[in-house]
């Protein structure tokens, strides 16, 4: 009886390892912490690269047209859309964009018989299946369309001037997480940016060459 207390009296005086033994305690609790922050950063910055693309796309697209120095007002071509497209993938690409996401191009116009506004043409690319929350292109001049008085975005109106036109961008992204769904579930980020186009067009015919590749 006698050995064994003064084993347990030995055994509590030594201190040898005490570190050692709190640090793998505390070890998964920060491991823990320092993943989720980590995640968090992450989802953060996915969400500011959504927004900067969504941004630069619709920037990118109200300059089309601004170097042709004809005198004709310049229609909008498929190809020149196809080309801000692929600008914005590829600006999306650190966050591969272009695999687990879709980047659309609306544009907002009035009509120049029913004044209403609608959505002219669309374009998309990406291979996320996400479809415009303002819906497809308009062939009644903006007569049933929920965008006849203008555009929601931001909480804000958006209306395209007489003879003028608005590019609405909108970017999709499925953000599936560093670590899985360890702790975060999948999530669908989704960001918009409106700019009015800076030169004048011919809004007439739309958009002009193949405009069914990148059909939404």
């Amino acid at each position: 009886m006698r050995s064994k207390l003064h084993f347990a009296r030995t055994l509590l005086r030594d201190t040898d390892a005490v570190s050692v033994i709190e640090f793998a305690l505390v070890l998964p609790l920060f491991m823990t912490l320092g993943m989720y922050g980590a995640e968090i950063a992450w989802l953060n910055a996915a969400a500011l690269e959504v927004s900067q693309v969504a941004v630069s796309m619709a920037d990118n697209a109200s300059r089309i047209g601004q170097t042709d120095n004809s005198g004709v007002t310049p229609t909008v071509s498929s190809s020149d859309v196809e080309s801000v497209l692929n600008g914005a993938l590829e600006e999306g690409g650190t966050i591969n964009l272009d695999e687990n996401g879709r980047v659309i191009l609306s544009s907002l116009e009035g009509h120049p018989v029913t004044g209403k506004q609608y959505v002219h043409w669309q374009q998309c690319k990406g291979k996320g299946k996400q479809q415009s929350k303002h819906g497809k292109p308009d062939t009644t001049g903006g007569l049933l369309t929920s965008i006849a008085n203008g555009l929601s975005l931001g909480g804000k109106t958006i209306k395209a001037p007489s003879g003028g036109a608005v590019m609405v961008a909108e970017v999709w992204y499925e953000y599936k997480g560093l670590f899985g769904t360890l702790f975060v579930d999948k999530i669908v980020l989704h960001e918009e940016a409106a700019v009015i186009a800076r030169d004048d067009r011919s809004l007439g015919n739309g958009m002009t060459g193949n405009d069914k590749k990148n059909q939404c």
